[in-house]
């Protein structure tokens, strides 16, 4: 959530989420014109690697055991991926998908056997991945889903196509996860609110941004039989990360690094705000 004063501002719906666009300017159509230019870009990028519907990774999915040959933009984005997989020794891993099918976390209070889990977990695990740019194979069974990664490349896609089109302060925000050049131009910072996990309706003191980007990584969790479960999986184990914190956000100069540490804080979990104060990054911990 976002607090503006006389901005010039684009919301819509993309990747589930609610977004908006924020122009410092007092000219109408040039604010319409770089939220349309953001609008237009999130949405081609959810169209793209969105996991329902017709996409490519639809595709890529449903062509498992098969070799598809890859554009360079998704080329990219699965190399950042196996960076991300490398430096959280495996604990950030985009074929993920099967165990999130096993875990439903649909307000039933179930939870899945540990054969459902096991079985889960055989086709899991980008060690099985065939990949040899721009030729990616996936073994029979298996998925993959770019998650938070690819919400994080389109708020960084999305605000250098508006940057590119005017030198106007602009602040992209999709879902939480955003991006501002800065500061204001009357020199002024940004004042970005971060959500209260307890009250949708409230949040805590808004922090002072004068440019970079903001990401937050959640952990939600529920209670079964008194156990608390949260859903952030082990791809591993199969099995919830245990002591995370419930949001990890994080300050760095793009979203997508700000949405690497904060997912790197939060699967550490009892280690979360550690990892954090050996890295020296600006980041707010709730848990």
């Amino acid at each position: 959530m976002v607090t503006a004063h006389n901005d010039q501002s684009t919301c819509f719906m993309a990747m589930a989420s609610p977004c908006v666009v924020l122009v410092d300017t007092d000219n109408e159509t040039l604010g319409a014109e770089m939220g349309e230019i953001v609008k237009s870009e999130a949405l081609r990028i959810e169209k793209k690697y969105s996991p329902d519907g017709p996409s490519l990774v639809t595709h890529i999915n449903e062509t498992a055991g098969q070799a598809v040959e890859v554009d360079d933009e998704t080329a990219d984005l699965i190399g950042y991926s196996m960076l991300c997989y490398a430096l959280s020794d495996g604990l950030i891993d985009i074929t993920c998908g099967p165990l999130r099918r096993a875990w439903k976390f649909d307000g039933s209070g179930t939870v899945p056997t540990q054969i459902e889990v096991r079985d889960a977990l055989v086709h899991v695990g980008w060690r099985q991945v065939s990949w040899d740019r721009p030729i990616l194979r996936l073994q029979r069974g298996m998925e993959i889903d770019f998650g938070g990664i690819g919400k994080q490349y389109a708020v960084d896609r999305a605000f250098a196509l508006a940057e590119a089109h005017s030198a106007m302060p602009v602040l992209v925000n999709l879902g939480g996860d955003l991006r501002m050049s800065g500061p204001r131009q009357d020199g002024t910072p940004w004042h970005v609110a971060i959500e209260d996990l307890d009250d949708a309706n409230s949040a805590a003191a808004p922090p002072e941004l004068s440019g970079g980007a903001l990401a937050t990584s959640r952990d939600t969790q529920g209670y079964v039989n008194a156990i608390r479960y949260g859903r952030l999986l082990n791809p591993r184990t199969g099995w919830p990360i245990t002591d995370a914190p419930r949001s990890v956000t994080v300050h760095a100069a793009t979203c997508m690094e700000a949405g690497l540490l904060a997912t790197l804080a939060l699967v550490r979990g009892a280690g979360a705000e550690e990892f954090l104060r050996i890295e020296k990054v600006r980041a707010w911990c709730v848990r």
